[in-house]
């Protein structure tokens, strides 16, 4: 476990509200020099406490309106055949995250598609094609009440 000090936590604070907010922009705010800012936050990489930098974007924008949450058993539940699934569903690009949980499903896997008849393709072209699917559960999402990227630390 990693000893995070208060300058830390002030710094991966302001880092996951803008991954390109800059060293001079975080030392001025911490009333600190650029030097020990930037080596904590390269320290902070090195240790994989701050994983990658990325943009976040805006699905309605891109016109992708429908995300499903898909509750997934599998009929086999080796590791190799967990292993299977997963490289299987990491090929779809509708596939936004995929959880192995406990349980009545095996998986929980989240997907942003356009609408309906995109959900519908997923299922039948994709998802239908794996081999070892056993039950498969959908939840649509109405409305996104509380959606966060940062941590509170």
């Amino acid at each position: 476990m990693v000893k995070l000090d208060e300058t830390d936590i002030k710094i991966l604070e302001q880092l996951q509200v803008d991954g390109r907010k800059t060293i001079k922009a975080m030392a001025d705010e911490l009333h600190l020099t650029t030097t020990p800012v930037f080596e904590r936050v390269k320290r902070l990489e090195k240790e994989g406490i701050i994983k990658q930098y990325v943009a976040l974007l805006n699905p309605k924008r891109l016109e992708l309106n429908l995300t499903v949450f898909i509750s997934i058993s599998l009929t086999k539940h080796s590791r190799s055949q967990l292993e299977k699934f997963i490289k299987e569903i990491s090929a779809y690009k509708e596939v936004m995250e995929c959880y192995h949980i406990a349980g009545n499903f095996d998986f929980l896997l989240k997907i942003v598609v356009k609408g309906m008849k995109d959900y519908e393709s997923f299922i039948l072209t994709k998802l239908s094609t794996i081999t070892n699917l056993g039950q498969v559960q959908s939840s649509f999402v109405l409305s996104e009440n509380i959606h966060s990227t940062a941590f509170k630390l």
